[in-house]
């Protein structure tokens, strides 16, 4: 017999939305969870749900309390959530190029001391990893990865920067990220990347999905250069390996 799947917890966010938690922690199969919710709730949509925002671990759903009450919607929500997990498609897989450290990646020599290990190590390591993007958010094409080795996990700076470059590839507890536009950010800086992964007037607007699969892999600041400025006309750097 099939295992009974665990409810998730329903926590009221203001008067107008519901946050279904699947964990107090981070972990795939809950985002796995997060994910199917969200897609099914996109399938087979609840009448007074506005808009349904899906993280790591939960999923925000907002309503209009003047269609749908709170435990009407969050007892149609746990049904949902009660149903098997959805056979896994196929993820779209893609390799991102990086410039690592030097003006690129300020933050990788501090990083490699300590951890008590070199530069080019921690790009070996970071390199190696099969990342998958657990969310977007915080700003438009910021991807959040989950799959960073453990001996890359460490906590985030102390003191954040007000501004970091635009293609940031960072690190920061047990997250890896692609961070698209320029802003502040806690994260260790390892590299950059040309690619993006928002580009307003680009079809597709958004380059990565939720599910995804990401591999780095290692260029030099001479094709940095070359495609970042291929990137600001709209080419698509990122190579899909398979869909």
């Amino acid at each position: 017999m099939t295992a009974p799947v665990s409810l998730p917890r329903l926590l009221p966010s203001g008067d107008s939305a519901i946050t279904v938690e699947f964990s107090r922690h981070i972990d795939d199969e809950a985002n796995r969870r997060v994910l199917a919710l969200d897609q099914t709730m996109a399938n087979e949509p609840i009448a007074g749900v506005s808009e349904t925002v899906p993280t790591y671990r939960s999923l925000l759903v907002h309503y209009d309390p003047a269609q749908i009450d709170f435990d009407t919607l969050g007892k149609k929500l746990l049904a949902l959530a009660g149903r098997p997990l959805p056979k896994i498609e196929k993820a779209r897989h893609w390799r991102v190029p990086v410039a690592y450290g030097g003006e690129h990646g300020i933050d990788l020599e501090d990083v490699a001391k300590a951890l008590g290990t070199t530069p080019d190590e921690i790009v070996v390591r970071h390199i190696a990893g099969d990342y998958r993007v657990a969310m977007i958010g915080f700003s438009p094409g910021w991807s959040y990865l989950s799959g960073l080795d453990k001996s890359l996990h460490r906590s985030r700076r102390e003191n954040p920067r007000l501004l970091t470059p635009a293609g940031t590839i960072s690190i920061g507890g047990v997250q890896a990220g692609i961070q698209c536009l320029a802003g502040p950010s806690g994260w260790h800086l390892l590299g950059c990347t040309p690619v993006r992964t928002y580009q307003l007037h680009r079809d597709p607007i958004f380059l990565l999905e939720p599910g995804d699969h990401v591999k780095f892999y290692q260029i030099d600041a001479k094709t940095f250069a070359e495609q970042e400025r291929a990137a600001e006309q709209g080419e698509i750097i990122a190579k899909l390996v398979s869909a």
